[in-house]
């Protein structure tokens, strides 16, 4: 049952479609499948656009060339829906690309032991700015642009047809939390469907139990795109003494410890989120190597903390650094790089010989090859040379279709 109250304020999609014209170079990228259009780019438009309008793009030659949201708010100013035939942008047309987004997701879901994944992962599910995550029976939508809101109705409903949740959640990005006037009194954390949260949402990845607070919580929640890399963790920590920087709610730290780790040490930042992965490993302690790891909770800014440990010779055998994004934007990129280069060599001060170094970044401004170099060129510097145990990406529910959308890398490696 839908709460449908959320609704009543929205104003529909609009009944005349808008007509562009772009730049060559623009043509070029929608042809090739590149999702966004900036403001740059365009070089004629039929009329004023408010935000959430379809804008079809036509090409000199005033041929088709795709159609998308327009957000006059915005440098990027159409997020591509459809490109190369025309087609009507409606319920049905948001059923189809649901439905065929979760139909994908389906070979994760088939164990039974996995009840957390990506449904929806923007644009490279061809809906741009707007991503869906499933915890058990709880579906959280979070929303980038505000030119979403004249369809949410629509997509909701698609949703509720495909996946039939028992919980949807709305979330929104910082920005549109700082445009209070173009969300019709939506809110942040809000239920738009389902029964009031009490509490956390409770979820299964590969047998394990976690809770995540879906509506104050990073993202949406989890950090889903790590569960990989989570359970290749799990096959490297028997017998050793871990630390996770950068632990958020616990997630490589619970794995360690079903691996055998003796003991795991959570760093992060956030006591609340420490508190979660205090609460997630009391949810596992069911399991023999999660009730035999000594769990130790480190809170504190992780440079900082790291600089301690070193200073007092502490030593781990298995060092996890999994940080957010240091580069939001293309100019933040060399400051990423160093801010990377010294968790490297923080990291390296910890481990001893033979000891792994898991190192990641989900800073799609950082290109993928630049990352890996950086790292062993640092550790070089550091006289601590790595030999690769392996790389890894993105996992099966986060897809890449352009490559912007390229932004997670991960590398295992032995001191």
């Amino acid at each position: 049952m839908t709460n449908a109250t959320w609704a009543n304020g929205l104003p529909p999609p609009a009944e005349r479609n808008m007509a562009l014209h772009v730049t060559p170079a623009a043509e070029r990228a929608i042809r090739d499948g590149h999702p966004w259009l900036f403001d740059q780019s365009i070089r004629q438009r039929s009329r004023d656009g408010r935000s959430g309008d379809l804008a079809v793009v036509f090409d000199r030659k005033d041929r088709f060339l795709a159609v998308g949201l327009y957000d006059p708010d915005s440098p990027l100013r159409v997020r591509i829906l459809q490109q190369g035939s025309p087609a009507r942008i409606d319920r049905g047309w948001f059923e189809r690309q649901i439905s065929g987004a979760v139909a994908r997701r389906r070979p994760l879901l088939a164990s039974g032991t996995t009840t957390g994944c990506r449904l929806v992962h923007g644009e490279n599910d061809g809906l741009p700015g707007l991503v869906v995550d499933r915890y058990g029976e709880t579906c959280v939508m979070k929303l980038y642009t505000a030119a979403w809101l004249p369809h949410l109705p629509a997509v909701v409903a698609a949703l509720e047809t495909a996946v039939q949740p028992e919980r949807l959640v709305l979330r929104l990005s910082r920005a549109l939390q700082h445009q209070p006037e173009q969300l019709y009194g939506l809110t942040d954390g809000m239920v738009l469907q389902g029964a009031a949260l009490t509490g956390p949402v409770l979820f299964q990845e590969n047998g394990l139990t976690f809770a995540v607070d879906v509506v104050a919580g990073q993202k949406t929640g989890f950090f889903l795109d790590q569960r990989d890399n989570r359970a290749r963790v799990e096959k490297l920590a028997a017998g050793k003494r871990v630390l996770n920087v950068f632990a958020y709610t616990g997630g490589f730290s619970l794995y360690a410890a079903r691996g055998g780790a003796t003991a795991v040490t959570s760093l992060d930042l956030s006591q609340p989120a420490l508190e979660t992965a205090e609460t997630n490993f009391h949810l596992n302690r069911h399991l023999s190597g999660v009730a035999a790891a000594a769990h130790t909770l480190l809170h504190g800014d992780a440079f900082q903390r790291m600089e301690e440990l070193a200073a007092q010779k502490r030593m781990f055998d298995l060092v996890i650094v999994d940080p957010p994004s240091f580069a939001r934007q293309q100019a933040e990129t060399e400051r990423a790089l160093a801010a990377y280069a010294r968790l490297t060599r923080l990291a390296l001060r910890l481990l001893p010989p033979g000891g792994i170094l898991v190192q990641s970044s989900c800073s799609s401004r950082v290109e993928t090859a630049e990352f890996f170099h950086m790292i062993h060129q640092t550790a070089r510097k550091e006289k601590r040379p790595l030999r690769e145990i392996g790389r890894t990406g993105h996992p099966l529910d986060h897809p890449v279709s352009f490559p912007e959308g390229d932004y997670l890398k991960c590398l295992f490696a032995s001191v």
